[in-house]
């Protein structure tokens, strides 16, 4: 598990270790991570060209110093300046054999390190800095690349696209999530000693070896019951096709029983691609039939279902009812009209909105995604899992940040495979801001084993979860 924390718990803590070292050791043991971190990134340092982004502040100085090693060790290293640099900092570099340079060095560069501005800026570069936002995998960030605001991943303006950012202590939210996970690229943490002084994170990366270990596992007295049943209140005469994605993956996902009870059409081609589920034909509307299909540890209630009065009907009968709920797709544009059937539910609920069906309950995601889903959480008294490259869970308090997902699973149906993935994880006990967040975590491998370096599919995504689940328990890709 990879801890997150705010720039004012950072600095508190860098402050608290300060103040028991002797004065530089902080910085010092910063450079030689990031001098470390660029000698690996150029293979060989000896003859590389490498161009330091210097501004005024600890970033510039971290620069420097580690500009200073690399420059013993036989690069040519140039410094353009876009601020007053530290003195100290300066001249050792120069008693190494750097030099202060020009953005003409830029061209013929092996390696650029961007030491602009640092953690605590907030807003746009300003001009002289603005000048040197520069991209490439050849570029490496300092703690955070220049013009990300560290603890929203907001950028505003020019901006350094880096391919490695070296930080230090713990993660910053804007390396991971919104504009900022863009610029990032490859994420390296230095320890400097800060863990001891930093305080609960506030918020987490699940890494395989955690989901793995939250992952539930059948046991030898197992049964079908006790391994969750999982209900899906989803499909319609036009969109059968998502019942039958949400079923599959509640089954896939290791569900011990799956229960659908919908509309004839979506009925049938759930009994066509699934016979192993338990399905019920009721009415559009009837929202009581829905409910009464059959004892469920958990409902996901949604896709593909409508907007109309029967689907309103089903959406709050399902609502009703004492077990954790997942609501997808139509179901939350319903839930948007009527947020009190959300506010006055005692039972655990789980919302997985895009960014357009978050507007839908009244506010733009807008640049802090962390922030407005906290915000729509507490608000409504559930869990949102905000979707996205980088999936945003949280219940107002607690916040995971999922960190798999790619540019394919935008494809039509991948919300549906979700939905029914998490509902079978609620099903078998796992709390719901666990259950989001290792649903999410699965999904994502998934496209990435089902797709290769190709475009993918629901229906691919679907036979792509139970390799999802070998490969965090085995932690290779390839399982």
């Amino acid at each position: 598990m990879r801890a997150i924390h705010s720039v004012a718990d950072i600095r508190a803590a860098e402050e608290a270790l300060m103040a028991t070292l002797p004065p530089g050791t902080l910085m010092q043991r910063a450079a030689t991570g990031l001098a470390i971190a660029c000698a690996r990134r150029l293979g060989g340092v000896y003859g590389a060209r490498v161009v330091l982004l210097v501004g005024a502040g600890n970033n510039g100085a971290d620069a420097l110093w580690a500009g200073a090693r690399l420059a013993r060790r036989g690069a040519a290293v140039s410094a353009v300046l876009a601020g007053d640099a530290v003195d100290d900092a300066r001249r050792a570099l120069l008693a190494a054999g750097g030099r202060i340079g020009t953005p003409d060095d830029l061209d013929d560069a092996d390696l650029v390190v961007d030491g602009l501005v640092g953690i605590g800026v907030r807003g746009g570069l300003r001009p002289a800095a603005a000048a040197l936002a520069v991209e490439g995998e050849h570029v490496v960030a300092v703690d955070v690349p220049s013009g990300v605001d560290a603890d929203t991943g907001a950028v505003e303006g020019a901006v350094v696209r880096a391919g490695l950012t070296v930080t230090f202590g713990t993660g910053k939210a804007g390396l991971f999530v919104g504009a900022g996970k863009d610029c990032a690229g490859t994420v390296e943490l230095v320890d400097i000693g800060l863990a001891p002084y930093l305080p609960d994170p506030a918020a987490v990366l699940l890494d395989p070896v955690d989901v793995a270990l939250l992952l539930p596992a059948a046991q030898a007295v197992s049964d079908k019951y006790s391994r969750g049943v999982v209900g899906v209140a989803a499909g319609s005469m036009r969109y059968g096709g998502a019942a039958v994605l949400a079923v599959g993956a509640a089954i896939r996902a290791g569900a011990g029983m799956v229960r659908f009870a919908g509309a004839a059409t979506a009925a049938d081609q759930v009994r066509a691609h699934w016979p192993e589920a338990v399905v019920t034909t009721v009415e559009p509307g009837d929202g009581a039939a829905v409910v009464a299909a059959g004892q469920v540890q958990s409902w996901v209630v949604g896709p593909g279902l409508g907007t109309d009065d029967d689907a309103a009907a089903v959406v709050e009968a399902v609502l009703a009812t004492d077990v954790p709920v997942l609501v997808d797709a139509d179901a939350l544009t319903v839930c948007a009209q009527h947020p009190e059937w959300l506010r006055r539910r005692s039972a655990p609920t789980v919302l997985t909105p895009h960014d357009r069906e978050f507007a839908r309950f009244g506010n733009e995601v807008g640049a802090d995604r962390i922030g407005a889903a906290r915000g729509l959480a507490t608000d409504l008294g559930v869990v949102v899992l905000l979707k996205g490259d980088a999936t945003v869970v949280t219940d107002g308090s607690q916040v995971a940040v999922n960190d798999t997902g790619s540019a394919v699973l935008a494809t039509a149906g991948s919300g549906d495979v979700l939905s029914g993935g998490i509902g079978a994880l609620l099903a078998q006990g796992l709390e719901p801001v666990p259950a989001a967040a290792a649903g999410a975590h699965l999904h994502g491998i998934a496209g990435q084993l089902s797709a290769r370096g190709a475009a993918t599919s629901a229906s691919l995504l679907l036979t792509a979860w139970p390799g999802a689940v070998r490969a965090v328990r085995t932690g290779t890709l390839d399982a």
